[in-house]
């Protein structure tokens, strides 16, 4: 990261997100979002010309990443993840700091550090790089995105949502509230469904809860652990399938409002004590909580039992804010 924005204009060349048609020479009519990139950080844009009239402009740019490539990328390196090659990539551009241009006699990351304070300041808010959509949700509970759906609360079943879609996230708003944040899929036709979101509709119909897809896709991200499971199995044996399921909806409930950790505790605490009560793992799990907090400070109390040595109560300070108020 550079720490701050370059002054005056940055060179682009064949930026395709930028750019909605190519025009006259330069001219470019760029893409609003990247207009109001532009707009937000305080700088102008450069487009080179295309084709070879533009190759002056660019060559020492295309020649350094050509260095790179065949200094850091060749042999083509593996990696586990997209994380671990950005990793290898970083390590290789702090390497690159330590090396020096010709007979320069300052390294690469010297000069950097010299250039660095003609930067104009990073404004204080990032910007939002989103896309802003206008989707309704169909009687799944889902709303499609660029062919791929996704759930919000079934209580938003034919009503219509504001959705802001990044690269990689997807954030769903009703009325200005958040109810939804997604992963963004990279594949089209496929469903990210949260059991959550479905919760108030099961709860009416438990029979549904061991066929839904929503249940498929929460273990399968470990949401729905093993804890979850043996609840659900000891409720439905002590009180039959449909008020064993329901204990567990009223179990999956809690997680709106206590952290996982407590939830899995109280879990466990009901399970071992041959429970399959909701509310008793609400019990358990707040006890988890308080098992974790330091011990509120209680006054010393006098050995004689019934006997209370704190001085009595007294209104003085009361008596006094009404005087200054008359």
């Amino acid at each position: 990261m550079l720490g701050g924005v370059p002054t005056g204009m940055i060179r682009y060349d064949n930026l395709k997100p930028a750019v909605l048609r190519v025009l006259l020479g330069r001219e470019r009519l760029e893409n609003p979002q990247f207009i109001a990139l532009r707009s937000h950080y305080g700088f102008d844009s450069f487009f080179c010309q295309p084709g070879k009239e533009g190759a002056h402009e660019k060559g020492g740019v295309e020649g350094e990443i050509g260095r790179f490539r065949r200094r850091h990328m060749t042999p083509v390196p593996r990696a586990a993840s997209l994380a671990a090659l950005n990793q290898m990539l970083t390590h290789a551009d702090e390497v690159d700091e330590h090396r020096r241009i010709a007979a320069r006699t300052e390294t690469v990351g010297q000069a950097a550090a010299r250039e660095a304070p003609l930067l104009n300041p990073l404004p204080g808010n990032a910007f939002q790089a989103a896309a802003a959509l206008s989707c309704r949700v169909d009687a799944k509970a889902r709303i499609c995105v660029r062919q791929s759906y996704y759930s919000v609360p079934a209580r938003l079943a034919g009503r219509r949502v504001q959705v802001a879609l990044g690269a990689d996230w997807l954030d769903v708003r009703h009325d200005g509230v958040l109810v939804a944040r997604h992963t963004r899929s990279l594949h089209k036709g496929t469903e990210d469904l949260l059991l959550d979101h479905y919760l108030e509709v099961l709860a009416h119909r438990p029979g549904a809860l061991a066929g839904a897809t929503a249940l498929v896709s929460a273990r399968a991200s470990g949401v729905f652990t093993d804890g979850h499971q043996r609840f659900w199995d000891t409720a439905r044996r002590k009180a039959g399938d449909r008020d064993g399921t329901k204990a567990l909806i009223g179990v999956l409930l809690l997680h709106r409002t206590l952290p996982t950790e407590a939830v899995l505790a109280g879990i466990d605490a009901a399970v071992a004590a041959g429970r399959c009560d909701p509310d008793l793992v609400a019990v358990e799990a707040r006890r988890h909580l308080d098992s974790g907090r330091p011990a509120a400070v209680v006054p010393d109390v006098p050995a004689a039992a019934g006997v209370d040595d704190r001085p009595p109560p007294t209104l003085d300070g009361y008596d006094d804010l009404l005087e200054a108020e008359g």
